[in-house]
């Protein structure tokens, strides 16, 4: 019953910012033991992990690409989760994809639940 909905990409020029929210709808939970990533998939290349936080304790981790750049936060009465983008590459670009899972990992086969995604695309 729970979706993960996606929004805030667009278009910005390296070095500008951009937030992304996912937001969990629905009737359904988000349970605390539950871990929420982001991750990334530009064209032609694997899913790849960029940040995650653990629902309930707030523990984060981030890929060494983007640390020190991004900050993943949450909202829990919100249901929600952030991702803070600032200093953007080009290298950046990508369909960024919220997710949920039930481990602390960076794998995208731990998570079992996905958002639709959305682009982000960083001009030069």
């Amino acid at each position: 019953q729970v979706q993960l909905v996606e929004s805030g990409g667009g278009s910005v020029q390296a070095g500008g910012s951009l937030k992304l929210s996912c937001i969990a709808s629905g009737p359904g939970r988000v349970y605390s033991s539950s871990v929420m990533g982001w991750f990334r998939q530009a064209p032609g290349k694997e899913r790849e992990f960029v940040a995650l936080i653990r629902w309930h304790s707030g523990t984060t981790l981030y890929a060494d690409s983007v640390k020190g750049r991004f900050i993943i936060s949450k909202d829990n009465a919100k249901r929600s989760v952030y991702l803070q983008m600032s200093s953007l590459k080009v290298e950046d670009t990508a369909v960024y994809f919220c997710a949920k899972g039930s481990q602390y990992s960076s794998r995208p086969s731990d998570y079992n639940l996905w958002g639709q995604g959305t682009q982000v695309t960083v001009a030069s």
